[in-house]
């Protein structure tokens, strides 16, 4: 079995895995609701609207 004869750098390894670990952003959609930039398929956090229904009520401080 061929074994390498010499030591694989710290930065050549990691410059090789480095693209690999890269987290892409998640897609942002704006609610129809309040205009406010929310999480695809997910409740609005500013006004808790999700498919025009109002799923999460807010308390008032």
């Amino acid at each position: 079995m061929a074994v390498p004869t010499r030591k694989t750098s710290h930065a050549r390894k990691s410059s090789r895995r480095s693209t690999v670990w890269k987290l892409s952003a998640p897609a942002l959609t704006t609610c129809p609701n309040c205009g406010e930039l929310t999480a695809a398929h997910r409740a609005c956090s500013n006004c808790g609207m999700y498919r025009g229904r109002q799923v999460i009520v807010k308390k008032d401080a």
